[in-house]
């Protein structure tokens, strides 16, 4: 560590909030795939800002359309109308197959404003229809409400009391559902995928029951696509890979390519629960985040870009097979869908060791719950950045299989 890294690492650690446990890198700048620290040290990204660069780094169109928005107006506030905010709702409504768009500025934004307008929609026919039935080892956001609904109680401990109305079951399960929704229930909060929580995707039919249950009690039904959205699953919402509908739907994230944003989407009917001034924001839907949104919108969504998802995520999920086949002491399983995937380890075995191993070795990985190796890399990815990741993953695996 030279002396300019280490000057950085000690401001940041005598001034920012301790709530990061940060690895001992400057990141500087991005080009492609990669990724270069200030001692010019070279890394491949399979981690993408946490699923959010999407097409990677330095993406000219991305670039040219973030400096012309930002030569032109950043930001002008809702109470008036701009271009690239109408035209980026106009995208993600006839993407999403849904009626009316929300801007936020980040992931639990979006879900906050979710929650809030099942519940206002629920009203009208109930007053006591409120509750929010979500998953547990779901990840939801941090603010009150979303760390509520997420189902992991790390999170919300020593920070009570929570907000009321919550409830959980277990991803997968449709017949925990269906021994808690009632007609009380406001809404059935989902991550399509679960990310945080481990990566796991829906079992057949689950989605679809999850959708009978919610009609069969007037309930909404919510599907979190902040990190399985945009392309990530193989298709630009996941949930029309299990060809399910919600009421709602959350996405942030890759959305705008790196630049904040969030946005929840929603039928007609239950967008009309919203009257003007029932929900707002300042920075949400400025100028310029739409500005990068509407590049991505204009990028992800093509069928071949959505292929080349499925086929290098397919590719991707084949070589972890093979490591988990090489190395079954270590390795439990495999599971995701296109470029959101997940390699679970045995009990007792610590990921994030796995993590810094590959770290050193040139790569950057993730582990959430801290025995499952996560890999969402940006969506342009290709078969050869695999084949570059796979001896390092295959190192520190044999090393982790050698005791």
């Amino acid at each position: 560590m030279n002396n300019d890294t280490k000057q950085i690492i000690d401001t940041d650690n005598s001034n920012y909030l301790p709530v990061f446990s940060r690895y001992q890198i400057v990141l500087e700048r991005g080009e492609g795939v990669y990724l270069f620290d200030s001692e010019g040290k070279k890394y491949l990204d399979f981690l993408a800002g946490i699923a959010v660069n999407v097409v990677g780094h330095g993406y000219k169109p991305l670039v040219e359309a973030i400096t012309s928005q930002a030569q032109k107006l950043i930001h002008c506030s809702n109470l008036y109308y701009t271009r690239p905010q109408a035209t980026a709702a106009e995208k993600l409504v006839k993407l999403s197959g849904l009626s009316r768009a929300f801007f936020a500025n980040s992931g639990a934004e979006a879900n906050e404003g979710a929650i809030k307008i099942a519940r206002k929609y629920a009203h009208k026919f109930n007053p006591d229809k409120s509750e929010i039935i979500s998953a547990r080892g779901s990840f939801h956001g941090r603010t009150l409400a979303t760390l509520t609904a997420t189902g992991q109680p790390q999170y919300q401990s020593g920070v009570g009391p929570l907000p009321e109305g919550f409830s959980y079951v277990r991803y997968n399960d449709i017949n925990d559902l269906a021994s808690k929704i009632n007609d009380q229930t406001a809404a059935v909060f989902l991550e399509t995928i679960q990310g945080e929580g481990g990566v796991y995707p829906p079992k057949d039919g689950y989605l679809q029951k999850v959708r009978e249950l919610c009609d069969a009690h007037n309930a909404l039904l919510i599907f979190d696509e902040i990190q399985a959205g945009i392309g990530r699953s193989g298709k630009f919402f996941a949930y029309e890979k299990y060809g399910v509908k919600p009421d709602i739907v959350t996405l942030a994230k890759g959305l705008a390519g790196g630049v904040p944003i969030g946005a929840f989407i929603t039928t007609e009917e239950v967008a009309n629960a919203f009257a003007p001034g029932d929900h707002g924001t300042t920075f949400g839907g400025n100028p310029l985040a739409c500005s990068a949104a509407n590049v991505i919108l204009d990028t992800v969504p093509k069928t071949e870009f959505l292929n080349h998802v499925e086929k290098v995520g397919e590719y991707f999920k084949n070589e972890l097979y093979k490591l988990a086949d090489k190395y079954p002491n270590v390795i439990e399983e495999v599971r995701g869908e296109g470029l959101i995937l997940g390699a679970e380890l045995k009990d007792g075995i610590d990921g994030r060791g796995i993590v810094n191993d590959v770290l050193a070795q040139g790569a950057i990985i993730n582990c959430t719950v801290k025995k499952v190796l996560r890999f969402i890399p940006p969506l342009v990815i290709e078969e050869k950045h695999v084949d570059e990741l796979m001896p390092m993953l295959n190192k520190a695996l044999a090393k982790v299989a050698e005791g």
